[in-house]
Formats: structure tokens, C-alpha cells, sequence
């Protein structure tokens, strides 16, 4: 009985050390863990009728909600591992009765000090192995605080480019810039641009996938309300006559497709084309598509 729950105990640690892996840093993966938290939590947030305000509060809500449980299951898993070795191989601080805590409770409370590394010292292991395991234990807890800097410092300015993109993607609509007006050296810089910026962004999804289910908020600084201007310029730039306009929106219409594929891959699993897919997050997102790409740019989500 008390290696199986050590065992458990492991095991737990294990999965959650691998979850924050693939979520933090490995390139192009997500956890399981954290991306049925952050699905979850969108699909409750957000759904039909919610108010802007709610289904901002998705994303930031998941992320500490992913925490939160990470946190849980370190703790508990380290106090499956304690808990079959008290009261004998753990030293008590005077005016506690070692037989009276030696409780599941009593294991968690230890683990959750240790994993928070107060080191309050009431009760502390004394048996070698657990002695090496209460200090391995505040390095996880200390990492899991680290990853989680690391981890906002990450998907904010991840953010922060979706958002400058899908409001440079509104400068333009709202200039209403003819065909013949992108017709130029000058656009054909842009365009490329924008297939990099576009590039970015798709990367952006791979990287730190909890992004998707962060909620833009206004019309102009959200990207599934403009990506159907986007796809109409690659459209224009692609029978202009201007032979490095075309260039560029081939770029921009591949990286529209590769943005597309991703978006398909990891979260909507639509199956269909570009514009199929991009209709598909923009009504997650609580965007109705609109042959213009957007109306009003002060326009939000109805609460």
C-alpha cells in the first residue's frame, strides 16, 4: 500500500511536469491537460448571449485556472508520497502530538508548505529519501512560479501582434483604397508585410496555443472581424498588374492558407477551406462574417 501510493504520488508530479513542457516550452505543442482546461473554461465563458465583459475574462481565466490545478496536483501527489510515512519518519515541533496529525490533511498541508517553500518547520521528514523529496518538491513549486511568468510575459505580446495586425488590417479597409491605388512599389511593400506580420501570427498560434482563446474585444482590433478584408486584398493584389503586387499576394494568400490550417488543426477542426475556417473562428469569437470584412469599428460583441 505504500509504494502503490507513492507510485500514484509520482505519477501525478510526472504528468503535470510533462504538461508544463509541452505547454511552455516546447515549440509547437500543447498540453493535454492545459488545453482541455483552456477549452473548457472558453466554451463556459463564452458562450451565445455572454457579454463582452465575461468572454474577456475567458483567456486570464483559464491560464490561472491551468495553474491553479498544476499547483493542486503537485501538492497532492507529493502528499500520497508523504502521507504512508507519518507520524514515524517525520519530526514534529513541540505542542503537537505526532499521532493526531498524520492525516491525509496533515500530508497535503505538509506538501502544499513545502511546494509554496514557506518552510514553516512544524513538521518536516526525517527519513532520507523524503528529505531529498521536500526539497525537490519547493524547486517544482519554485519553477511552476517561474513557468508562469514566463507563460504571461509569452502570450501577452503574442496578443499584442494579433491585435496590431487586425488594426493595421482596419487602417486599411477604412482607407478604402482602390484596386488601382495598390496597383504600386509602395503596395507591394505592404502587402509583403502583411504576409509577414500574417506568418507571425500563425507561429504565435503554435507557439502559445492558449492565445486562441483570448477575446479581442473591439471590431477593429479583432482579427476574425478582419480577416475577410484580408483575403479580399490578397484577392485585388493577385490580378493587379503590377507583377510585384502579385508576388505579394501570393505571400500574403499563403500565409492566409497557413494561418488557416493551423486555426483548422488545433481548434475549430472545420475540415474545410480558408474561408470556411475563418468563418468558423470568427463565430467562436462572436464575429458574424460580413461581405466588408467588419462594419463599425467601434462596434463589440452584444452583451
Amino acid at each position: 500500500m505504500t509504494w502503490a501510493l507513492s507510485l500514484v504520488g509520482a505519477g501525478l508530479v510526472l504528468f503535470v511536469l510533462r504538461d508544463v513542457f509541452h505547454t511552455l516550452w516546447h515549440p509547437t505543442r500543447h498540453g493535454g491537460l492545459s488545453r482541455l482546461v483552456m477549452r473548457a473554461v472558453w466554451r463556459l465563458w463564452a458562450r451565445p448571449g455572454a457579454t463582452v465583459r465575461r468572454v474577456s475574462l475567458a483567456g486570464p481565466t483559464g491560464m490561472m485556472t491551468v495553474v491553479a490545478i498544476w499547483s493542486l496536483l503537485v501538492a497532492v501527489g507529493c502528499a500520497l508520497m508523504y502521507w504512508p510515512h507519518m507520524p514515524g519518519d517525520f519530526s514534529y515541533s513541540s505542542g503537537l502530538t505526532p499521532t493526531s496529525h498524520a492525516g491525509p490533511l496533515d500530508a497535503l498541508y505538509v506538501s502544499l508548505v513545502t511546494l509554496a517553500t514557506l518552510g514553516l518547520g512544524d513538521i518536516v521528514p526525517t527519513s532520507g529519501w523524503l528529505r531529498v523529496l521536500a526539497p525537490i518538491e519547493a524547486l517544482v513549486g519554485f519553477a511552476l512560479l517561474s513557468a508562469t511568468v514566463a507563460w504571461i510575459l509569452g502570450v501577452y505580446p503574442a496578443l499584442a501582434r494579433r491585435r496590431a495586425l487586425a488594426l493595421r488590417l482596419s487602417h486599411l479597409r477604412r482607407s478604402r483604397a482602390t484596386a488601382r491605388a495598390l496597383d504600386t512599389d509602395g503596395s507591394a511593400a505592404l502587402i509583403d508585410a502583411l504576409a509577414t506580420a500574417f506568418a507571425t501570427v500563425t507561429v504565435d498560434f503554435l507557439q502559445y496555443a492558449e492565445s486562441y482563446y483570448f477575446y479581442d474585444g473591439e471590431e477593429h482590433i479583432s482579427l476574425p472581424a478582419q480577416l475577410p478584408y484580408a483575403t479580399r486584398l490578397a484577392a485585388q493584389a493577385a490580378q493587379a498588374r503590377h507583377p510585384d503586387v502579385r508576388v505579394a499576394g501570393a505571400a500574403l494568400r499563403t500565409a492566409l492558407d497557413d494561418l488557416a490550417g493551423v486555426l483548422d488543426a488545433r481548434f475549430l477542426r472545420t475540415g474545410g477551406a480558408p474561408e470556411g475556417v475563418f468563418a468558423a473562428y470568427a463565430a467562436d469569437h462572436g464575429r458574424g462574417r460580413s461581405s466588408e470584412g467588419g462594419g463599425d469599428p467601434s462596434a463589440s460583441r452584444g452583451s
